[in-house]
């Protein structure tokens, strides 16, 4: 098989504190020999676990960039037993777009990997991350938000796995993260996902959601940042003590796809309920208004279970196929 292009500008091997760039060949108009520089930190102190930070895997979603950024800048390394490799912009060219999927082939990172290094930009990016940088790694944290189109009650999220002793790993690495909720996350279809492919190495693996409708809070951002170091401390990388959310963690789960509430009708959305609010099955949950004429009635959306909403559509213009609601059920 072909080799992967990317050409990290640092050294994996080398102790200390190291800045640099993935750098992904791209010929294009504007620059024949022109590269992708996708911006990656690493502390290396002597032997020890490796832990992988990423955030940006969509561009329009910026609680992990915002907190690696700013655990990136930090100048001390004494704290730190063994290796953190931080890339704050998975997708970097959706990033500078601040849009979900990659404006060169319009593919969703978060939905082709393993990637292959023959492939477009973005599949080069998921087969470099999927061969070279999972592989080096022991503990796995990719921050996610809404970006756009969602908004989320702040939580930490593992999976069911087939093995066990992994999932009970990935749990409490999501527990110690320290978000105001933790989720063991049903997700629609997971082939091509990530979570997939770092699980499938055996990873202790966890994924969050902090927000979204594509900015963030002073909150998001809080959380964010503390997540970050918990997860380092529970990887016993970094030196310290777990800071704890200002409330005990609310702890979810999704035990089915009634979980997941989607549109057959296009128009506006007039909300029933909001994040975090409690719901019986059968109860409204919003009416969409036509938006082509008056006076036609408004559909209306039952609750298909009971539970609580952790997840909503942003903005109030929906269309035929959007998920409109996601509901938890407290464990």
């Amino acid at each position: 098989m072909r080799a992967n292009p990317i050409t990290p500008t640092i050294d994996f091997d080398r102790d200390g504190i190291q800045h640099g760039f993935l750098r992904l060949p791209y010929s294009r108009n504007d620059s024949a020999w022109g590269a992708v520089m996708i911006p990656i930190t690493q502390f290396k102190s002597g032997e020890g676990s490796t832990a992988l930070l990423t955030g940006g895997n969509h561009g329009d979603e910026y609680e992990g960039p915002t907190a690696l950024l700013n655990f990136a800048a930090r100048d001390r390394i004494d704290d730190i037993r063994g290796r953190i490799i931080i890339v704050p912009a998975m997708n970097y060219p959706a990033f500078q777009a601040g849009t979900r999927v990659s404006p060169i082939d319009s593919l969703n990172l978060n939905r082709i990997f393993p990637g292959r290094p023959n492939g477009s930009v973005t599949e080069v990016i998921a087969d470099y991350f999927s061969h070279t940088l999972v592989p080096m790694a022991d503990y796995v944290l990719d921050i996610h938000s809404g970006g756009k189109t969602l908004d989320f009650l702040p939580f930490a999220a593992s999976h069911i796995l087939d093995d066990k002793d992994q999932q009970q790993r990935c749990e409490a690495a999501a527990s110690a993260f320290g978000a105001p909720y933790r989720l063991q996350m049903l997700e629609i279809d997971a082939t091509g996902l990530y979570d997939t492919q770092v699980e499938a190495y055996g990873k202790v693996f966890v994924t969050t959601e902090l927000g979204g409708g594509g900015t963030t809070s002073p909150e998001s951002i809080r959380i964010a940042k503390r997540g970050v170091n918990n997860f380092l401390i529970h990887a016993g990388i970094l030196d310290g003590t777990l800071q704890e959310p200002e409330r005990d963690t609310i702890c979810l789960d999704m035990p089915d796809f009634r979980c997941y509430l989607f549109c057959e009708h296009s128009g506006l959305v007039e909300p029933c309920v909001a994040l975090g609010d409690p719901v019986r099955e059968g109860e409204p949950m919003a009416r969409i208004h036509s938006i082509e004429r008056t006076a036609v009635p408004a559909a209306e959306y039952l609750a298909p279970r009971d539970g609580v909403v952790i997840a909503r559509h942003v903005p109030s213009r929906v269309q035929i196929g959007d998920c409109l609601f996601v509901i938890g059920e407290i464990m």
